[in-house]
């Protein structure tokens, strides 16, 4: 029998609807997993860094009571305990279970050792009569815990000697002879009833005015360590979000030894923290594996979406999608087979006008449903518009929030070193009065004490000096970012301010930034805008740039031409660009570190900004291997609000090819 031809291509349009709604399907669950996995990989890389910060900070923490007594030389029960209160950790940081000081004792001497202890007060103790070096062993050498903040709830870890946990006395000899921070592998506390896994971080302790260059040297000179106690469940409580460990579920395992060729396999042995829930499952496709560094161990942190969290696709938009599709897939074959129909049936006037006008009333529904639809793309364009400029605001934000960051890493070390060495100084003081009430007071003594008084005070005097000059920058940058407020201001201020919030990130990566601006250049322009530019091309050249490169630079360098214009050239010596990155640079949510911290939107802010706040253009020249070269020019007099036009879209940013 013969197909009829009208009928045939009713069930072609059919199908082909068909097909198209299966591919915008597709497209949508595949935009929706991109999305997932970036927001995966942010929040997981966010969970590593502030873990691998904190623990720094603790390390920082150790590093102060090792400058204590490599100042004081000797100290005693009271002077750890306030030296520990000032710091106010457990009021900052809570997330540590105990601070302490461990003596080597020869084996000789253990029972002089004992006895002493059991004299001494001071730490809020009237004293520790009942002080006992467990478990008793024999030996040459014993590591006993003799100081130990906060006492209460650490109570059996008074007079512990280390030397009777073979994992514990090894951690405390490599740190003695390597004189840097060592932590321990997976511990169960001996102070913690529920026996959660935990580890301790130790640095060694050496007398004073004794060389350290060899081990031996070290060995001679060691009195004991320093360390924090750690129980792991506590340390991420701390650190990380709850609300994020409702949708993911993390596991940190010690790998062992920073520097072992290959990482220890996950395993029952040392297994530090496991987050996910009795009964619970991860997305086979969302998880991820981060390496971290923590005093010349290894962790291993594996993350993994749970199912049902914010991870999970939403297959709300394909179901919408599909069932449309297959609605108006079905219509338009409908509506094939409709006239074919009225053509069949023309001998029937009054049936074929009746299906005629059916015909009409359909395709007015359908004009109505055409309509509305154009409606709602009309509002989810809006939507998208919003939530471009909301992307573009939070990619601000976040740029600030690395400045406070970078911030507070540097005020760190000033203000630590003057807090350390206003400590000491009331020691000093101490000291003095006492051999002055005695009567002993010599001319040596007070010249002596007046020496280090007067060092003393230089050395607070430089450290405030430097968190001051620190935090003024910060404020001038700060300031300036979160307004769009128009001031005359010197262009080398802003950009000496801009570099100087860098300093721990350019310090950590081995940048060195180079500024040739020259004074009295004065603008009336928007400086927040200005540095926001500055920002992103740093970070920009920190991601994008360098790679592997050992020897890394930045080059800033401005001058005036005529007609009051201004050149800004920023450059770098990093890994260049291909012509097909050169090409997309500036278009927004472009970027060549999807899932590995970019955005896609710094290169497009910078490229708004120039052009649109500060009235200029902006031009960039690059290839693989050479580096990467940007040149802004700009009026020295911004233009009025709403005077700057926007470029087209083929002539955004003057892209030069070499």
């Amino acid at each position: 029998m013969r197909r009829d031809p009208i009928r045939a291509n009713g069930y072609l349009a059919f199908a082909v609807g068909i097909c198209l709604t299966a591919w915008i399907c597709f497209m949508v669950a595949g935009a929706q997993d991109a999305q997932i996995r970036r927001d995966f990989a942010r929040d997981t890389d966010k969970i590593a860094t502030d873990t691998s910060v904190r623990l720094r900070t603790y390390f920082d923490m150790l590093l102060s009571l090792k400058g204590m007594f490599a100042v004081t030389g000797e100290v005693d029960r009271d002077q750890f305990a306030r030296f520990v209160g000032e710091l106010r950790l457990t009021e900052r940081y809570p997330g540590f279970r105990a601070i302490q000081f461990v003596r080597a004792v020869p084996g000789h001497d253990i029972d002089s050792f004992q006895a002493d202890v059991r004299k001494q007060t001071g730490g809020g103790l009237p004293g520790a009569p009942n002080f006992t070096v467990h478990p008793a062993i024999e030996g040459d050498e014993h590591f006993v815990i003799e100081f130990n903040e906060p006492m209460k709830g650490n109570e059996n870890a008074f007079g512990l000697d280390l030397a009777s946990l073979p994992s514990q006395l090894d951690a405390v000899r490599e740190a003695r002879d390597s004189g840097s921070i060592v932590a321990t592998g997976r511990t169960l506390l001996v102070q913690d009833a529920t026996r959660h896994p935990g580890f301790v971080a130790r640095a060694p302790i050496y007398r004073q005015n004794m060389p350290l260059d060899t081990v031996q040297q070290r060995r001679a000179a060691f009195i004991g360590v320093v360390a924090i106690v750690f129980r792991v469940e506590d340390l991420i409580h701390e650190t990380v979000d709850p609300a994020v460990l409702r949708h993911i579920a993390l596991q940190i395992a010690d790998a062992g030894d920073a520097n072992a060729p290959e990482p220890k396999a996950a395993g029952e042995d040392n297994i530090l923290f496991d987050s996910l829930p009795a009964g619970a499952r991860t997305l086979r496709a969302s998880t991820r594996e981060v390496r971290i560094n923590v005093a010349q161990r290894r962790w291993v942190a594996r993350f993994g979406a749970l199912e049902g969290s914010r991870y999970s696709r939403d297959v709300t938009p394909m179901f919408v999608i599909g069932a449309a599709g297959f609605v108006i897939s079905l219509l338009i074959g409908a509506l094939l087979t409709a006239s074919h129909r009225g053509r069949t049936l023309t001998q029937k006037l009054r049936a074929a006008l009746v299906e005629q006008r059916a015909s009409v009333a359909e395709l007015e529904a359908q004009k109505a449903s055409l309509e509305m639809a154009h409606g709602d793309l009309s509002q989810v364009l809006g939507t998208l518009k919003q939530a471009q400029a909301s992307l573009i605001t939070s990619e601000k934000l976040a740029s600030l929030g690395s400045l406070v960051a970078g911030i507070a890493h540097e005020l760190n070390t000033p203000i630590g070193n003057s807090l350390l060495t206003a400590t000491a100084l009331s020691d000093m003081v101490n000291e003095f009065e006492k051999k002055y009430v005695e009567g002993g007071l010599k001319r040596s003594t007070l010249e002596a004490h007046m020496a280090d008084t007067r060092q003393a005070c230089a050395i607070m005097a430089s450290s405030l000096s430097r968190a001051a000059d620190l935090i003024t920058s910060f404020k001038q940058v700060s300031v300036d970012q979160t307004s769009d407020q128009r001031r005359r201001f010197e262009l080398g201020e802003v950009v000496h301010d801009t570099v100087a919030t860098f300093a721990a990130q350019l310090r950590r990566t081995n940048c060195r930034i180079d500024v040739d601006v020259p004074p009295m250049l004065t603008l009336d322009s928007y400086p927040g805008g200005l540095g926001q530019v500055l920002s992103n091309l740093i970070n920009n050249a920190l991601l994008h740039a360098f790679g592997d490169n050992v020897a890394l630079r930045i080059a800033i360098s401005a001058r005036e031409i005529e007609q009051g214009q201004v050149v800004l050239n920023f450059s770098d010596d990093g890994v260049g660009m291909s012509e097909k990155t050169l090409h997309q640079v500036f278009d927004p949510f472009f970027t060549t570190k999807l899932g590995q911290g970019g955005s896609g939107l710094g290169m497009n802010i910078v490229y708004n900004v120039v052009t649109g706040m500060l009235g200029g253009t902006i031009g960039i020249e690059s290839e693989p291997g050479s580096g990467t070269s940007i040149t802004i020019m700009m009026p020295k007099t911004a233009p009025n609000p709403g005077a700057a036009q926007p470029v087209a879209e083929a002539d955004r940013g003057q892209v030069l090819r070499t």
